[in-house]
């Protein structure tokens, strides 16, 4: 999976195209990304003798072939390639070749 934790990427595909937001977590067994902002979901909190009831909103996964990476020179979705530095392996945006 090429979309890591705090990346900035944009979604591609579904109720929330064009959102960008922040990897607040990557699930790389699953496939799944949550992005911050994307994907609201409504839980509802039972009351408890200390807390009294709520109704939470929380981010959802989606899977991580509906989002890009930002590209941080132009601003649009690119995707991502890697480069080989003496040992380093380097992530770079096929877009405009800059490192991630």
């Amino acid at each position: 999976m090429r979309i890591k934790k705090d990346d900035t990427v944009i979604v591609l595909t579904g109720q929330d195209k064009g959102k960008k937001g922040k990897v607040i977590k990557a699930m790389p067994k699953e496939n799944r990304v949550i992005v911050e902002g994307v994907n609201m979901q409504t839980k509802h909190q039972k009351q408890t003798r200390t807390q009294a009831s709520e109704i939470k909103h929380q981010e959802g996964s989606i899977h991580v072939s509906n989002v890009a990476l930002v590209d941080k020179k132009s601003g649009e979705a690119t995707r991502i390639g890697y480069k080989f530095d003496g040992n380093r392996k380097i992530r770079i945006a096929r877009k405009s070749g800059e490192e991630v």
